[in-house]
């Protein structure tokens, strides 16, 4: 199964794919669709639409994973933030693709141990994790982190799914 992690954000959105077989991760691909701050909202939000539905289209992926919305001090940048996680959402879910979503505290208690991990301690553990990614960027190893994340814990939320589909 091909995983797409997602970490949305206006400026920066963070993408990262992983294999994941009979309890192996795999590196594939991973990069950052990085925004004009010039261009207008509208632009930016297509803009990210656009790579996510070319990185989908030439990986083939079988499921999505977004992190979910936490909510800043800020409420402007907490919109922006939710646009473009709008986006992150839809993009996958067009191509008929599921979506799933992580909360940032279990995203880094998996991959750390803690729910309040740093950046630096996301990005190291992803690099231990799947080797061959080599240099990440922050927004990436986070993307990859929720990709893995799902690796782990896709397979509880595929049973309960068919439980609740037979009953």
């Amino acid at each position: 199964m091909r995983i797409l992690g997602i970490d949305p954000g206006l400026k920066n959105t963070g993408w990262g794919i992983i294999s994941y077989n009979h309890n192996t991760l795999s590196y594939i691909s991973s990069g950052v669709i990085s925004t004009n701050a010039k261009d207008t909202d509208s632009y930016r939000l297509a803009y990210i639409d656009k790579h996510l539905h070319f990185i989908m289209q030439k990986w083939a992926i079988d499921h999505a994973v977004v992190e979910e919305t936490f909510v800043n001090k800020n409420p402007k940048s907490t919109l922006k933030l939710g646009q473009a996680r709008g986006v992150a959402l839809v993009a996958p879910a067009r191509e008929g693709i599921p979506v799933s979503e992580y909360a940032a505290t279990l995203v880094k208690k998996t991959i750390v141990g803690t729910g309040h991990a740093s950046k630096d301690q996301i990005n190291l553990m992803v690099k231990t994790l799947l080797p061959k990614a080599g240099t990440l960027k922050s927004d990436e190893a986070d993307a990859l982190a929720i990709a893995i994340t799902h690796a782990h814990h896709g397979h509880l939320e595929n049973m309960i799914q068919k439980v609740v589909k037979s009953v």
